[in-house]
């Protein structure tokens, strides 16, 4: 089980705690969502609750509740750009389906 980020994701992770000036890395979920049915949930985490699983990869710490992982496990999380937009993708094996505008999925 593992959650991973890409070099492009790690640097803009860290940079963007490095200014905001504290914590340890991203919080990924997933909420009932869209029309596939679930959607990524991502925010910049500054701890670990008790029952969070945490995984490290290349300096950062990616916290998330037992029940998303088994949505998640395996997922890359990337950062790029392309054009005027910028943001974070994820490579997600367990997707079976996605909705056209790639907000929502199914497992």
């Amino acid at each position: 089980m593992a959650i991973t980020l890409t070099e492009a994701a790690a640097r803009h992770v860290s940079n963007y705690l490095e200014k905001r000036g504290k914590g340890i890395g991203l919080r990924l979920g997933v909420k009932t969502s869209g029309c596939s049915g679930l959607a990524y949930v991502l925010e910049f985490a500054d701890q670990a609750e008790e029952a969070d699983l945490v995984f490290e990869d290349k300096g950062l710490k990616v916290v998330i509740d037992p029940k998303s992982l088994v949505y998640l496990d395996g997922t890359e999380v990337d950062f790029a750009r392309e054009g005027l937009n910028e943001g974070f993708k994820f490579n997600n094996p367990n997707v079976q389906n996605q909705c056209g505008c790639g907000e929502s999925f199914h497992v």
